[in-house]
């Protein structure tokens, strides 16, 4: 059996890995040095020394901590419309921001809902555009799952062409309507 050039190539690299892990250094006996956050100390030392009376380094970062729990409403994007081009479900690169933004929000707040309604132009059947506009709402719910947010938090709604954001039989607002609605419920 010959392997594919690709195959063979995560053979090979799946072997290197698991080398690499296979490493004889026994861990438990190596020593750890606690040193304070603040002041860079080892705790019972002079502050500014190391164990052994050295000087000790200086603090190396000054990252500010993050808490997503209590703003993850306020990180959600203002923007909540994924628009869709003629006949298509397909969720467009340019909304990856909108989708991400909202799944990390629901994410960090696992209490909080959402409806997603898929709208279709008035182009083709009723019945075409209620599908179509579920495969839209389902198309950015999939999304949504894919980056951390829950299949309970979520509904997909279909409205097809009932109801349209912009009046009128042109393209502009025929894009318009080709759309996916987030709402909070």
């Amino acid at each position: 059996m010959t392997l594919a050039p690709r195959s063979s190539l995560a053979v090979l690299a799946a072997a290197a890995l698991l080398a690499a892990c296979g490493s004889s250094v026994n861990l438990q006996d190596t020593p750890v040095e606690s040193r304070d956050p603040v002041t860079g100390s080892v705790p019972g030392t002079a502050p500014g020394t190391a164990a052994g009376g050295t000087p000790a380094p200086a603090a190396q970062s000054s990252v500010a901590t993050v808490n997503l729990g209590a703003n993850a409403a306020a990180a959600a994007p203002a923007a909540r419309i994924v628009y869709f081009d003629y006949d298509s479900f397909a969720v467009r690169d340019e909304y990856r921001a909108l989708i991400e933004g909202h799944a990390r929000a629901l994410a960090a707040n696992r209490g909080k809902r959402m409806v997603v309604e898929g709208h279709a132009d008035e182009r083709g059947s009723r019945e075409y555009n209620l599908a179509l506009g579920q495969k839209r709402a389902e198309s950015v719910v999939r999304s949504l799952v894919l980056l951390g947010a829950t299949e309970a938090q979520l509904e997909a709604v279909s409205f097809g062409e009932e109801r349209p954001a912009a009046q009128g039989s042109d393209e502009a607002a025929w894009a318009q309507n080709r759309r996916a609605e987030l709402r909070d419920r």
